[in-house]
């Protein structure tokens, strides 16, 4: 009875407050509003029962065939994620990095030779305008490193706006930091995954785990279309971003257009993006 009470106390105080109220805030108390049911949550207590027995060693060759499966399965892991065998012995496996997309070249971000276009580091730093009405706009700001061919680092600001008549204005800021590896480096193709870390800020204030995916496809000079996927984990909810792009490139500058999409707990956002960046 008390754990009905408290469900339908939170959810009859969240169709209150949210009735009138900005998406911005509703999406900040959908996350919310999971830590505070799992807190109000008592875990049942379970007895735990010792017994002896003549198998209390295990049996071997059932724990040899696991580790035998185990073994397998991070052998076949590692060739998915890193690198296969096959691969290894194409020259993408040695690519490196361009000073910028189709400098001097039909090139993207990779080349297979090093010459007067290659680099060991590079920069690209991006700033898109994104909107959904005039009352809901924002700002993406994104700095993407690639470094020693295959690794990099990317830090991502997300800052939201949306005006209300009714309530005060509501703002909404996420901070993403990612470890990437460039998974797939070809002169026309390149895809990277990533791990790390964001931080939801306003009422949520919490720091979760993310993880990424994206892609880049360098179809015809100056041209790439660009998509990206993230998501991070917060109080047994989600905050995910994805993003598709058109991309011009002109000598060490790019300009953007495209379509972004952000769910954060259970609140979406459709967004229309256009912006500016710059490699070196």
């Amino acid at each position: 009875m008390k754990q009905f009470t408290i469900f339908f106390t939170i959810f009859i105080s969240f169709s209150v407050t949210s009735f009138g109220q900005g998406k911005l805030k509703q999406a900040e108390e959908s996350l919310t509003i999971e830590e505070e049911i799992n807190k109000s949550i008592t875990k049942p207590k379970h007895n735990t029962y010792s017994s002896n027995s003549n198998d209390s060693d295990g049996n071997f060759l059932t724990e040899a065939i696991a580790r035998l499966f185990v073994h397998a399965f991070l052998y076949a892991s590692y060739y998915a994620v890193i690198e296969s065998p096959v691969e290894r012995e194409h020259r993408a496996s040695n690519a490196f990095i361009t000073k910028h997309p189709y400098s001097n070249s039909n090139k993207g971000n990779y080349s297979y030779n090093w010459d007067d276009d290659s680099e060991i580091f590079r920069t690209t730093v991006s700033n898109r305008f994104i909107f959904e009405t005039n009352k809901l706009y924002g700002n993406h700001l994104n700095i993407d490193m690639k470094l020693l061919q295959r690794v990099g680092l990317e830090m991502n600001y997300l800052q939201l706006w949306e005006e209300n008549a009714n309530f005060r204005n509501n703002t909404l800021a996420i901070y993403t930091a990612l470890a990437k590896y460039q998974r797939v480096r070809t002169e026309r193709f390149n895809a990277w995954w990533g791990l790390g870390a964001a931080y939801i800020d306003g009422d949520v204030d919490e720091l979760g785990f993310t993880y990424g995916l994206g892609a880049e496809l360098f179809f015809t000079k100056p041209f790439s279309l660009e998509s990206n996927f993230n998501q991070t984990l917060i109080n047994d909810s989600s905050v995910n971003k994805f993003n598709a792009l058109l991309n011009f490139h002109k000598k060490h500058y790019k300009f953007t257009g495209g379509y972004e999409y952000l769910k954060v707990g259970d609140v979406s956002f459709s967004t229309f993006s256009v912006g500016v960046g710059v490699s070196f």
